[in-house]
Parts: C-alpha cells; structure tokens; sequence
C-alpha cells in the first residue's frame, strides 16, 4: 500500500482498488492519478493566475467499457469505506470526510454514513439497471439501503 500525505492509493496484491485524495491534497504541479488505460480518469489541475487551458472539444472516440468506476466527492459528513477483494473478500477500510475524494478504481467496496453525509458520484453511463450493474453481496457491514 503506498501511502503520501494527503494521498493514498489502496492496492490487492498488485491490483490497483482506490486512490484517496484528502481535501488539503496539493501538489507543485498538474498531476493525473491511476493508469492510463483506466476508462475514468481523475487529475488535480493547478495553473497559476492568468493561466489558459485552450478551448477545445472531445473528439469522439468509441471506447470498450467493462468495469464500472466510481469517483466519490464527500460533500458533507463522515463515511467509512470498506474494500473487498475480487472474490468479496474484506481487505481493509478508510474513512473519508467533507471535502475528500475516493476514486474506486476495482473490487469491491461498500459504505457506512458515520455522520449524516452527502456524496457527489460520478462514474460512466449508461446505467445498464442495478441487477445488471452490481452483484451485492453481504460485508461487514448491515446495509440497510438508506
């Protein structure tokens, strides 16, 4: 598990789970996380002031999407993260606050509010519907679905 300040990236054998940026992450420079050949990608933009990203469109390009991930921003609260392996094995937990971000990059993972929280979610479209999207499974903890 490597592990920085403010910055972690939480790993299953050789296999990449989740990236935790915490809300005072900073960094000298621009800088992109996970692989490149991740179908999500989550990058820190720093520019100076007065700095210009040049107008521009995205090209369509069609793309094979096989896992579905996720990007967490924690508007508000306290979230315990619990990760499982491949085989819905539980590996280990984080906890998230305002302002936090978590980048579910593969396993499993499932959630616990630990205050009254809110999340922003991105992750890719289009939604196939849950049966088809998720194999929920029981963890450590009781989902109660709220």
């Amino acid at each position: 598990m490597k592990k920085q300040k403010n910055f972690e990236e939480i790993k299953h054998k050789s296999k990449l789970l989740a990236i935790i940026l915490r809300s005072n992450f900073s960094a000298d420079k621009s800088t992109f996380f996970g692989q490149p050949e991740f179908s999500q990608q989550l990058g820190y933009i720093k520019y100076g002031k007065n700095g210009v990203i040049k107008a521009h469109c995205h090209k369509e390009v069609h793309r094979k999407i096989v896992l579905t991930q996720e990007v967490l921003f924690i508007k508000n609260g306290k979230v315990k993260i619990n990760f499982y392996s491949e085989k819905q094995e539980f590996l280990t937990s984080r906890i998230v606050n305002k302002g936090d971000i978590a980048f579910l990059c593969s396993g499993g993972h499932g959630f616990k509010m630990l205050k009254d929280s809110e999340m922003i979610e991105v992750k890719q479209g289009p939604y196939s519907g849950h049966d088809s999207d998720k194999e929920c499974f029981e963890g450590v903890e009781n989902d109660t679905g709220k």
